[in-house]
């Protein structure tokens, strides 16, 4: 559970009640998954409020999304912790909440690992151990009142289906103020599973566990800027074979790159940041994908997003893969959508080399309201190009080398004078990534422009390299 969250009780209040602008057109609430501003291929519950992806593991062919949840309400409150399969990262069920709150406090964010070597001695079947780590919120429910924000854990032997809480909880007891949001992963060398936890301001912490249930703190760090919501894995180093390097992020999805022995992180360089977008927040990677996939993947909670007079509050960004390359300036992750997206692909619009003049608008007559678009733009005297999707215009700034989308900015330097984009175009929704990923905006919106796309160019001719843009199904038919 974020901070943020609570911030945003007014805010959706105000949204689920139509505070939000809309279209002068009929609002649909219904059928379920194909309301007017339901989105058709980013994650929402049924119904009521949603934030911070939570539990984010992978067990025999199914993706798991625990996710941070309200059952009884639009707005945020009685946190607990909903639930979402998928085979594919795309096509998503509901299933019912996995974990609810109890005496020790409402149920807020937290991770999921499979325990493979039945570290906890969980196991009573034949199935590996699924389990949760998660913050007990003393004191956000009449229950609870007097007690402190603590870590607990449940587990289960039936892939995911049911919950039990460990009798020992808590396995961390309070330490500080709302310290909160473990993310847990095992290392391998030492044999050790590590805990990334926040604790107060901007200072997070390391704890490691032989089992689950004991834990020793390691060291504490300091993300300037940060807060909530921890995340700590590994990457490998594109163009290295064999070189690893650890990656922390804070909620906001800032991080540091650097070394880690088991025992202490130790950053290099200064943080960072990829995703520049305005609703880009609660950040967390996938633990257990197979080495034989090999990806490192990412959702995040859209936050602050508005779907006036319908039945769901808030959506997750779409899953991207992570990956590390070093640059001059030093190590970057780059974030790009996964592959699976194609999986939606249907109709589709190429054209290549293109001279592309001011006025020109080779998409012209091309109007769905879902899209994947890929272009790479050569931009010559052009001092903008981009493209348009329910009326807003992505653009790349030639002069400020800046890619602009929804309000929202990023630093993006030309390639060979060329720049490369993929735009997913969703309902209420727009993430832009710029040069394979090495920045995104990952931004929300109540559509108030045609469907229509527009290629675009200003100042000067540009050549369109490629641009191909994808039609895409709903996930929901």
């Amino acid at each position: 559970m974020t901070a943020l969250a609570f911030s945003l009780m007014a805010m959706s209040a105000a949204a689920a009640a139509g505070g939000a602008s809309k279209p002068a057109e009929v609002t649909i609430a219904s059928p379920v998954y194909h309301e007017t501003y339901r989105p058709q291929f980013h994650f929402t519950a049924e119904k009521n409020w949603i934030n911070d992806p939570n539990g984010l593991v992978y067990y025999k062919g199914e993706y798991h999304l625990f996710f941070q949840h309200n059952p009884k309400g639009i707005n945020w409150g009685n946190m607990t912790w909903g639930h979402a399969l998928s085979p594919d990262l795309v096509h998503w069920q509901q299933l019912p909440n996995a974990i609810e709150p109890d005496g020790l406090g409402t149920i807020f964010s937290g991770s999921a690992v499979v325990d493979w070597n039945n570290t906890a001695g969980f196991q009573s079947g034949d199935e590996n151990v699924i389990v949760a780590i998660y913050t007990a919120a003393g004191g956000t429910s009449p229950e609870s009142q007097g007690r402190p924000f603590t870590q607990c854990i449940a587990y289960s032997n039936d892939r995911g289906r049911s919950f039990t809480k460990y009798d020992g909880n808590p396995v961390l007891k309070h330490i500080v103020k709302d310290n909160r949001d473990p993310k847990v992963i095992w290392h391998g060398l030492t044999k050790r599973w590590i805990m990334a936890l926040f604790l107060d301001g901007e200072t997070f912490a390391l704890f490691s566990s032989p089992n689950l249930k004991e834990w020793t703190h390691l060291h504490d760090l300091k993300l300037p800027g940060c807060g909530e919501c921890p995340d700590f894995f590994p990457l490998a180093v594109e163009g290295q074979p064999g070189k690893l390097k650890w990656v922390f992020t804070a909620a906001n999805g800032k991080y540091f790159v650097g070394d880690f022995d088991g025992q202490k992180f130790t950053p290099e360089g200064d943080l960072q940041q990829v995703d520049f977008g305005k609703n880009y927040y609660a950040v967390q990677t996938y633990s257990d994908i197979p080495e034989s996939d090999g990806r490192r993947i990412q959702i995040a909670w859209m936050n602050g997003g508005k779907y006036p007079e319908m039945p769901f509050n808030q959506q997750m960004s779409f899953p991207c893969e992570l990956r590390l390359r070093r640059l001059p300036g030093g190590m970057r992750v780059f974030r790009t959508p996964v592959k699976e997206i194609e999986a939606l692909h249907a109709r589709t619009h190429r054209w290549r080399d293109v001279i592309l003049k001011p006025g020109d608008n080779p998409l012209a007559g091309v109007a769905r309201e879902l899209f994947d678009i890929r272009a790479e733009f050569e931009l010559r005297e052009a001092t903008e190009v981009g493209i348009k999707a329910h009326g807003e215009a992505i653009t790349y700034s030639a002069k400020d080398k800046r890619l602009n989308c929804l309000a929202a900015s990023a630093p993006l330097e030309p390639v060979d004078g060329k720049v490369r984009l993929q735009i997913l175009v969703d309902r209420t929704s727009i993430e832009v990534f710029g040069n394979d990923g090495r920045v995104s905006l990952t931004s929300c919106l109540v559509p108030q422009g045609p469907t229509r796309l527009e290629c675009f160019a200003a100042g000067g001719t540009a050549r369109i390299v490629s641009l191909t843009a994808h039609e895409l199904r709903s996930a929901w038919r």
